[in-house]
């Protein structure tokens, strides 16, 4: 299955930040909307970075509660890895399992188009397993 079949299915939506908004701030948003990492927004649509439930922790690791006052841009990850529409769920599966991170933002034209998760990579595998053992039950049942 291709990402843009799943974003089709799940929808485009992404919740975003900005830079100058304090890890507070973007600490409120990742609890109001139940998700583990906030895009940065740059001009035109474009990723400026990404900041993850992960930074936040390092960030009051390293600071303390006055980490909380912080712009995002101090603590967040500039060096975004970014997939397209027409790359395939298990292609970006393999980049998350590299790379240790679980969300990876879909960018199309060099814009913003979506945010695939390693939730939605699980739905989709667990999905995917269901239907080959109902297969395989359904082959045995009819021999």
């Amino acid at each position: 299955m291709s990402v843009g079949r799943l974003l089709n299915g799940k929808g485009h939506a992404v919740i975003t930040a900005h830079e100058d908004q304090t890890l507070h701030e973007a600490s409120r948003l990742l609890a109001e909307y139940r998700i583990g990492a906030v895009i940065i927004g740059g001009e035109g649509g474009t990723v400026a970075g990404i900041l993850s439930e992960r930074d936040i922790v390092r960030a009051m690791a390293q600071h303390g509660a006055a980490a909380l006052e912080h712009p995002v841009s101090q603590h967040m990850t500039r060096k975004v890895i970014t997939c397209t529409a027409a790359m395939e769920l298990n292609e970006v599966m393999e980049i998350m399992t590299a790379g240790k991170f679980r969300h990876v933002p879909v960018l199309k034209d060099g814009r913003l188009d979506g945010m695939i998760s390693i939730g939605d990579v699980v739905k989709y595998r667990l999905a995917q397993l269901e239907n080959e053992s109902r297969s395989l039950r359904d082959y045995i049942a009819a021999s």
